[in-house]
């Protein structure tokens, strides 16, 4: 009787765990393309809107003409990178800090949001001429 009430008691005292449904790594919902406009200065996007535990595929691409470094920090700390590809090789996100463009190119990167939130993303030095924006994660 001891047993089962220390059982009970337990049991009653540990989280409930959220279990996701399937695989979250399958088949990931495209985004629109984020496009650095060199000339203009600007993104074709500045807003994402997402959703926890959901896998997202975005492709990053620039022309060329600049030399671009696009920052997202809290949204590497906040979620799950299964890849990061360029010209049809992946690239390991460990410690990733920023996707930089030399030449033209398109980075895609695979991801599962983890954490609820609002992740400012911006072109390192152009961040206060427009070359900003955010995922927001519910």
């Amino acid at each position: 009787m001891f047993r089962n009430l220390i059982l009970t008691a337990t049991a009653a005292l540990m989280p409930t765990l959220a279990v996701a449904e399937g695989n979250l790594a399958s088949q990931p919902i495209d985004l629109p393309d984020l496009v650095l406009e060199s000339a203009a200065l600007k993104m074709s996007q500045t807003e994402y809107q997402l959703e926890t535990g959901v896998y997202y595929r975005l492709n990053i691409t620039a022309d060329g003409e600049e030399e671009f470094a696009v920052l997202f920090p809290e949204l590497v700390r906040n979620a799950w990178f299964n890849q990061i590809v360029v010209n049809d090789l992946e690239v390991k996100a460990h410690g990733l800090y920023s996707l930089e463009f030399d030449a033209a190119g398109t980075f895609t990167i695979t991801f599962v949001p983890i954490r609820p939130g609002r992740y400012d993303f911006w072109v390192d030095g152009y961040e206060t001429r427009g070359m900003a924006g955010a995922f927001v994660v519910n």
